[in-house]
């Protein structure tokens, strides 16, 4: 049983599970998902074991939060969510996005620091919650600066305060993630899509920085949107619809892992956990089937000798630690 040993976050007294519950999709992410769906997920997941689990304002505009708040309240569960982008009322553009959402509500980047003790106690309120453990700063590619010079002396105030526990960043994009974990002193970070069998470029800089400055890595988008999960037509890279390459190059992993008899969602949910910066793996299940089956998956014993067999085949990048 994998999916629910734990991984200690450097520099604070947190240990999270190695496969936590990502909240994008039960958020209402591309398609509607009732409460009691996503009650169903939360619920699983906790009683499964897996101790961690991440949300955002951004998900749902709010509602992902208050689902993650309600299903986790007086259970032992680590909590992370994001800070610096914020809700208002206003022309929702994003309906199609989240259709859960409030069509009478935006959401703005604010990395002031009114901004940012705004976006903490917004969170702390939709969760219920006095405290949370994890903090991260939300998507700052266009705003390292304010990242490092605001932002951050901000949580490690709250860090010493009690209100978080950790600081992090949480990001899809190397050089701005690389340029904020130069100059902080985080105890974490979420990077999605950059450590995936599609994609394994953390491992040039960022992940050596993290080993060097003792910051525990989360391995989110480990599907890169989707496609990994089901390379068809249509499928999705990187949030936009895959080029037909990206599309080959899943299907040609998949056909090598056939005679091994392993599914390729296993492999791209244990890959990953190769690296010794990454603490957990970050899965978003959009319903309680996938969940299960994404257990399944990360639980799976796979062949010992896959991974230097597919680094040969030149299918992945040898491992670089």
């Amino acid at each position: 049983m994998r999916h629910n040993e734990l991984t200690k976050i450097n520099g604070t007294d947190l240990s999270v599970t190695k496969f936590s519950l990502g909240t994008a999709p039960i958020g209402g992410l591309f398609k509607a998902v009732s409460e009691e769906e996503a009650r169903e997920v939360l619920d699983h997941a906790l009683d499964a074991g897996i101790n961690y689990v991440d949300t955002a304002p951004l998900y749902g505009y709010g509602v992902c939060e208050g689902r993650v708040g309600r299903a986790t309240a007086g259970r032992n569960v680590i909590i992370s969510t994001k800070l610096g982008r914020l809700l208002r009322p206003g022309k929702n553009l994003e309906m199609d996005k989240y259709p859960n959402a409030d069509p009478n509500t935006e959401i703005y980047y604010d990395y002031s620091a009114a901004g940012i003790e705004k976006s903490i106690k917004d969170s702390l309120w939709r969760l219920g919650r006095d405290q949370i453990e994890i903090a991260y700063i939300h998507d700052a590619d266009e705003l390292v600066d304010q990242a490092i010079n605001v932002v951050y002396p901000i949580l490690a105030r709250l860090r010493e305060e009690g209100i978080i526990k950790a600081i992090g960043i949480g990001m899809n994009w190397l050089p701005a993630s690389i340029a904020i974990m130069k100059e902080t002193e985080l105890n974490i970070a979420l990077i999605a899509g950059r450590y995936t069998i599609l994609d394994q470029s953390a491992q040039e800089e960022l992940y050596p920085l993290a080993l060097r400055k003792k910051v525990s890595i989360v391995a989110a988008g480990v599907f890169n949107t989707g496609v990994l999960a089901n390379p068809v037509p249509g499928a999705h890279f990187d949030y936009a619809p895959a080029p037909q390459e990206i599309i080959d190059k899943a299907i040609a992993i998949r056909n090598f892992l056939s005679d091994y008899n392993v599914p390729l969602t296993a492999v791209a949910l244990q890959f990953p956990l190769r690296h010794p910066a990454v603490a957990t793996v970050l899965s978003g299940p959009g319903n309680l089937k996938e969940l299960k089956a994404n257990i399944a998956d990360f639980d799976l014993e796979l062949p010992a000798n896959l991974w230097s067999d597919l680094e040969a085949s030149g299918l992945i990048t040898p491992l670089k630690v």
